[in-house]
């Protein structure tokens, strides 16, 4: 179910999107590519580097090699139980489908540089979606914050897409309370993705832990999975020394910086969570991109989804 829309005198702003600003991304998502089989997925948190295996080929039968034939398609085990070289044959898929988990909850609506996490979220989903639709794929997700929660199955063209990007711009307005969060959202997604499915989770990951992740198999077990973390530079590094007011919009406090052995902590802290994803992306075969909230969201994309050799980083 989808709240009400609400007007919101941030729309635009950085606070939350409209839907026609979504609906205008379609000509920025020309530039990315999905389709990126046998390539690499570069990553934008270190060297953890895996194949993308994109819409691409499905194993369909083996044969007697013949000349001119890819080397690299060799059929090795059944080469060496019938004594002849043999290639695999592979078919290519008609669609597949696009499953988009978004954020939207409380820690996603923080930014000090452009946008909140939301925001960015929202129009990183939008490009992702328009991207699959010009590519003849089906479009769904699911996207959630506090109380609300909107699932949209696969649909072709724009049957998918239109829901989703309704639900973006007006969860994104909508400030409801009674958190549940990312893990029981994907817990429900591992019983709606079928196999062969593309997923993207556009999220903080904030309380995300190496332990509890049964989920990320689950989901990533026959699917191309893909994390997408969205920080703020001030996650990151503590601003410059000094005493600065902050509210949750109902308390003040002042937040004071000017101690070093604090400010260092402050990096750590972050550090640790990205260690802890790269952890998980190695561990499941995920792919990881990082989108920051001061970064444009095209390009930033375009970079993490483009494709690069084996073995270099992006």
């Amino acid at each position: 179910m989808i709240p009400p829309v609400e007007k919101t005198a941030g729309t635009g702003s950085g606070v939350a999107v409209s839907l026609s600003e979504l609906l205008a991304l379609r000509g920025e998502a020309k530039r990315l590519d999905l389709s990126t089989r046998g390539k690499v997925l570069a990553t934008r948190t270190g060297g953890h580097l895996s194949r993308f295996r994109g819409r691409g080929m499905e194993f369909y039968e083996s044969r007697i090699y013949q000349p001119g034939d890819e080397v690299r398609n060799m059929d090795w085990r059944l080469t060496a139980r019938a004594g002849k070289p043999h290639v695999k044959q592979f078919q290519e898929e008609r669609e597949r489908p696009l499953w988009l988990l978004v954020d939207q909850g409380p820690s996603m609506r923080f930014g000090t540089r452009v946008a909140f996490k939301s925001v960015i979220a929202a129009r990183a989903a939008a490009l992702l979606a328009w991207a699959a639709v010009d590519r003849g794929d089906r479009v769904g997700g699911l996207v959630f914050d506090e109380a609300w929660q909107f699932e949209q199955r696969p649909a072709a063209r724009t049957r998918g897409l239109l829901p989703l990007l309704q639900a973006l711009a007006r969860l994104s307005q909508h400030r409801p309370v009674g958190f549940e969060g990312l893990v029981p959202a994907a817990k429900t997604l591992v019983h709606l993705v079928r196999p062969g499915s593309l997923i993207f989770l556009l999220s903080d990951f904030l309380g995300i832990q190496r332990e509890s992740s049964r989920w990320i198999a689950a989901l990533g077990r026959a699917n191309e999975l893909v994390f997408l973390h969205l920080y703020d530079p001030l996650e990151a590094w503590a601003p410059p020394p000094g005493r600065y007011p902050v509210t949750d919009g109902r308390q003040t406090s002042l937040l004071d910086t000017r101690d070093p052995d604090q400010r260092q902590r402050w990096h750590q802290r972050f550090r640790a969570h990205v260690d802890d994803l790269e952890t998980l992306a190695r561990r499941y075969q995920v792919h990881l991109l990082q989108l920051r909230t001061d970064q444009p969201v095209g390009k930033a994309l375009f970079q993490g989804l483009r494709p690069c050799p084996l073995g270099k980083a992006g």
